[in-house]
């Protein structure tokens, strides 16, 4: 048994829907989300830079003694992964592997479909991921480079505009015939019953519920599961815009967000700042 919480981050909301999983397959389980809202979108900048700043990210979270820290943001997973493996003195775990290794699953063979942003698309990651565990299994990638902001717009599955934008991206997917689509961002599981609608002939994987699962996993093959019965915990920080953070984050998560911490880049980068002010915020 291990009481510690579970750090997760992300350059902003999208990974709010990993934690939205963890807190269905691991509901014991404090969860300590940082969303690192002054910098997004890490989609944009150059993979030194992305590396740079999830290790911050990382570095933040270990201040609140984690037994794992979850990379809930597909850019990272991608660009920053492997190094923080090297960096980061507890167990990792990323959002593509777990996305991956589901596809596989389900695809046997058949092509795998990944839809994602501009920047994991880049990558390549997921035809990697996909390839390192089947070789011959076929991928096919879509850029769908407008369904965040109409996402994080409040625009759900029923949106005439964003089925419109989904209608297109997949017109090229549906020809060749999927047997898996992989939501290949953390935003899109809030989309998933819209893809699923338009491909209702392949298997839609949600890499965040993947994640989760695997996480499970890997906490209970470590005999590191919380022994704490009840609802666990989860305190979200952000580095910027607590409250569109509290209004637009319950909608990713499932339900309200109460708990919600702005870090002050001086905060960020000093820990003693950050106690200080929670000592504060207590004897208020």
């Amino acid at each position: 048994m291990n009481n510690q919480p579970i750090g997760v981050f992300d350059s902003g909301l999208g990974g709010l829907t990993v934690v939205r999983a963890l807190q269905r397959h691991l509901p014991n389980e404090t969860i300590i989300y940082f969303g690192d809202t002054a910098r997004v979108p890490y989609g944009t900048k150059s993979t030194q830079t992305v590396l740079q700043f999830a290790e911050q990210d990382c570095h933040f979270l270990l201040r609140f003694n984690p037994k794992m820290v979850i990379v809930a943001c597909n850019t990272a997973s991608a660009a920053a992964l492997t190094e923080l493996y090297s960096r980061v003195p507890v167990p990792l775990l990323g959002v593509i592997e777990p996305g991956a290794t589901e596809a596989v699953r389900h695809a046997r063979g058949r092509t795998v479909a990944v839809l994602a942003t501009e920047s994991t698309v880049a990558s390549g990651a997921y035809p990697r991921a996909i390839a390192n565990l089947s070789p011959d299994t076929p991928v096919i990638q879509q850029r769908c480079p407008s369904l965040v902001p109409l996402i994080e717009e409040g625009r759900g599955a029923d949106d005439p505009i964003l089925q419109m934008l989904l209608r297109e991206y997949l017109e090229d997917v549906r020809l060749l015939r999927p047997a898996v689509v992989v939501l290949g961002c953390t935003h899109y599981p809030l989309i998933g019953e819209a893809v699923a609608k338009l491909m209702p002939d392949a298997q839609v994987v949600d890499s965040a519920d993947a994640t989760a699962r695997q996480a499970r996993q890997m906490l209970a093959e470590a005999d590191a599961l919380s022994g704490v019965s009840g609802k666990g915990r989860l305190r979200c920080y952000v580095s910027d815009n607590p409250q569109r953070f509290r209004e637009i984050g319950g909608r990713f998560l499932g339900h309200p967000i109460r708990d919600v911490t702005w870090v002050t880049p001086e905060q960020f980068f000093n820990e003693s700042l950050l106690l200080a002010s929670g000592e504060e915020e207590e004897a208020v």
